[in-house]
């Protein structure tokens, strides 16, 4: 496969067409956060701002307005609580993220618990969990409750797996997956399935959407860890080695360390047994990266999980909502923005 910055066009016009497409209800997905996030306590209010503030993609309330109007949902605004309340799911897996990892920049801001501490940040992330569940109640469809508290539980699951194996240099590649599925994917596919059952779609198509978005999420997460060691990409809000800083093991690492000699898998183990790793650690490694190609193989990697996604779209017609989903499996491997 080409370079990454060769698709940059492809990519980024993916992103905005399905932006473009449901402009007018991801305006009304952002009000109904606002509405929902309101709090009577001050501290709440501030942190719940502050976190409206730092923005986002909003790919995966996208994806669900996304799927919705491919299946031709046009009842009401259920589309729009539900992409609200995906949205919100993320967001307190995140806040949760930032403690775990103490983490203290995100999309170029201070994370909540660096200016709040990691006890009110905890508890905002419980927060917004208890706000998703209420908007799931009042939607009233068995189906998407039992999806999506199903997926908020593999979510959390998938969060004690990274910790369980945490500094785990000669991590197997299937447990690297079987922590972002959990932990990434399962909300993609989540995201686009309630499209599916928003429209009272067949089995069929709920499955293929369901399908779709996992692969997604797996190719966005993949993407996402090998930008942490691609020192010839900049990502807003995300500096080079953020990852490696916190220890985490991902797929850049784990290929390395089927690469190299006994020598330098020895080096790695104690780089990353370290309490703290600083930038002589982080050079090493990033030299060892590149030495072996590993970034490469890494979207190699993501390649494969593409074009799953992209050709479980099959079962529906050709349309111009489809063509977009189609074209935005490619939208990980380079984001800028």
């Amino acid at each position: 496969m080409g370079t990454v910055v060769q698709l940059k066009n492809q990519i980024n016009n993916s992103y905005f067409q399905l932006k473009n497409s449901v402009e007018d209800k991801l305006l009304l997905v952002e009000e109904k956060i606002k509405s929902k996030l309101t709090s009577n306590v001050d501290l709440v209010q501030k942190m719940s701002d502050y976190h409206l503030n730092t923005g986002g993609k909003r790919l995966r309330a996208l994806l669900t307005l996304g799927s919705a109007k491919l299946c031709g949902y046009s009842k009401g605004t259920r589309d729009v609580n539900l992409a609200a309340c995906v949205e919100l799911i993320h967001a307190a897996t995140l806040m949760h993220d930032d403690v775990i990892d103490n983490g203290s920049i995100r999309r170029g801001k201070k994370t909540l618990n660096k200016v709040w501490g990691n006890h009110s940040s905890v508890l905002i992330g419980d927060y917004l969990l208890s706000r998703c569940f209420e908007m799931m109640v009042e939607d009233g469809n068995i189906e998407v409750l039992k999806l999506l508290s199903s997926t908020s539980s593999k979510i959390a699951q998938g969060e004690v797996l990274q910790l369980q194996h945490k500094g785990e240099v000669d991590m197997l590649e299937e447990t690297y997956l079987r922590i972002i599925s959990a932990k990434t994917a399962e909300l993609f596919a989540a995201s686009t399935k309630v499209g599916a059952i928003l429209s009272e779609m067949k089995t069929k198509e709920k499955e293929a959407l369901e399908f779709y978005g996992r692969n997604l999420g797996l190719t966005f997460q993949i993407a996402d860890d090998t930008l942490d060691y691609n020192s010839e990409l900049k990502l807003f809000g995300k500096k080079i080695g953020q990852d490696f800083y916190e220890g985490k093991i991902t797929l850049p690492i784990i290929l390395l360390f089927q690469k190299a000699s006994d020598e330098e898998k020895y080096k790695l183990r104690n780089i990353f047994s370290k309490i703290d790793r600083n930038e002589d650690d982080l050079n090493f490694t990033l030299s060892l990266i590149k030495n072996y190609n590993v970034i490469e193989l890494c979207y190699q990697k993501a390649q494969h999980y593409i074009n799953l996604s992209s050709s479980s779209l099959s079962v529906f017609k050709n349309s111009e909502d489809k063509s977009i989903l189609e074209n935005l499996t490619s939208f990980s491997l380079e984001r800028n923005f």
